[in-house]
């Protein structure tokens, strides 16, 4: 069995400004922020696409501003996004060519009712949930990092494929073994965390380096995802801040990544560290590897050629036609971000405040506008609530991977979009938080984030325990 390098933070956070602050005088008063954010007064979150939806289906339907001769090919692209594919050859052409590595057979198998994914338990094979992999760049091409954002390791490429079709040998086993870490508040309560600690056994093509990088990966929610694309750029670099000229403490940084449809260099805005450029190719590169399926933006699946992949019958050249793509990319750029809920309750007003008081909103950026001139009428010109600036944080080292991406570093992730999260466990009730699911709550969300965060976390951490709960009662109505 594989073991990853271990490396955990301390297990007890430092005191920040905030708490040495609270605890001074009036005359040590730390100096008012000098950015303030919106606090958001309309329910439509989404903007006027924004559905009232608050179920199992609050995920899946399409954007409520969307035109009646479009909602055809939502569900067209609906359906090659939910039903499965199989091994070719087959008698559903459309669909077939699956693996023959893979980790799901379908989109939805990840995403399920279109939200975010959930951890393995017990034996269950990790579905949702799967392990980037790649080569320290000391020991990469530039030409590859370039292009794929990592160096691939041989015999594996950049992703641990779990299963595969009959006749066919997965890479390996995912192992996940959790450890407590107890975190305190200032008031004596405490919560016990996980920790999760991941190994790969039994590897099937050789043995793997012991320069090893490891990325855990849980799949994201859909919603919203045209209305980022439609974000202008000079809006999202407006913000960046790489090296704190303004001294908050907080050092937004734009991942530049590779763009296959135009073969250039371009920003990076989706994924876990940015490193796709649109909806289009971070879906492609999903069935791709997470599927093996080609497509004309990714001809080549993430089998290596030593293993032995071309032997196996394929679904055509390619897999995933253009008009397939173009479907599945429609319906994943036309989710629809349900309305807020309980915005008159006193305590998600509070709540609301507090967490622009605590800083939280430095990072997770209220409000956005999209472009004038998006691409399609029902995205363009809305002002929306995603709570994200898109851009790449430090963490801390609690939440590290210790893998860079482009030019996101091992530290560094995203700052996923907040809208609909209080409804993540009404769509999959086992859904995870964070990069890798190991937050079962969003409290535990909260008290995972360092580095730049921390001083938000350690603010958390000193509120009385009704302020902590007003607090999440605003992320629930989100």
């Amino acid at each position: 069995m594989y073991h990853f390098p271990r490396f955990f933070a301390p297990s007890g956070f430092a005191l920040s400004s905030l708490f040495l602050a609270l605890l001074a005088s009036p005359l040590q008063a730390a100096e008012p922020p000098t950015q303030t954010y919106p606090i958001q007064t309309t329910p439509m979150s989404g903007g006027d696409g924004s559905v009232e939806q608050f179920d199992h289906n609050a995920f899946s339907l399409p954007l409520g501003n969307m035109s009646m001769t479009k909602r055809l090919d939502f569900s067209v692209g609906n359906s090659f996004f939910r039903n499965p594919w199989v091994a070719a050859p087959a008698s559903t052409e459309a669909r077939d060519g699956l693996g023959p590595l893979l980790n799901t057979n379908s989109c939805q198998g990840c995403h399920l009712k279109d939200g975010r994914g959930h951890p393995p338990t017990g034996d269950e094979n990790p579905i949702a949930l799967f392990l980037r992999l790649s080569l320290p760049s000391s020991q990469a091409d530039p030409a590859t990092l370039e292009q794929r954002g990592a160096q691939p390791v041989p015999n594996y490429g950049l992703q641990l494929q779990t299963a595969a079709i009959p006749g066919a040998k997965p890479e390996a086993e995912l192992v996940i073994e959790y450890r407590p870490r107890e975190v305190s508040f200032a008031d004596g309560a405490s919560v016990t965390l996980q920790e999760p600690v991941y190994s790969i056994a039994e590897p099937a093509y050789g043995e793997l380096p012991d320069t090893l990088q490891t990325s855990p990966r849980l799949a994201p929610p859909m919603i919203g995802l045209g209305l980022l694309e439609a974000i202008p750029e000079a809006d999202l670099m407006a913000v960046a801040d790489p090296n704190d000229a303004d001294g908050d403490g907080i050092s937004g940084r734009a991942n530049q990544v590779w763009d296959a449809r135009s073969g250039t260099t371009v920003l990076g805005r989706f994924g876990w560290k940015a490193g796709e450029p649109s909806i289009e190719q971070q879906g492609l590169h999903a069935f791709a590897g997470d599927m093996g399926l080609t497509s004309s933006l990714a001809p080549q699946t993430d089998c290596m050629e030593s293993q032995g992949c071309d032997a196996f019958p394929n679904g055509g050249a390619p897999e995933v036609s253009d008009e397939i793509a173009d479907f599945v990319t429609f319906y994943a750029s036309s989710l629809a971000v349900p309305m807020r809920r309980d915005m008159d309750d006193p305590a998600v007003k509070k709540g609301a405040e507090r967490f622009n008081a605590l800083g939280c909103a430095s990072c997770h950026t209220p409000r956005q506008r999209t472009a004038a001139d998006a691409s399609r009428a029902a995205l363009a010109n809305q002002e929306i609530w995603p709570y994200s600036d898109l851009l790449l944080h430090d963490m801390g080292e609690a939440l590290a991977d210790h893998r860079s991406e482009f030019q996101a570093d091992g530290r560094e992730w995203r700052t996923p979009p907040l809208w609909g999260i209080g409804l993540a466990q009404t769509v999959n009730p086992r859904a995870g938080f964070l990069h890798d699911g190991r937050a079962r709550t969003l409290e535990e969300a909260i008290l995972w984030h360092g580095g730049e965060a921390e001083d938000a976390t350690q603010g958390y951490r000193n509120l009385p325990a009704d302020q902590r709960a007003e607090l999440i009662r605003f992320l629930e109505s989100l």
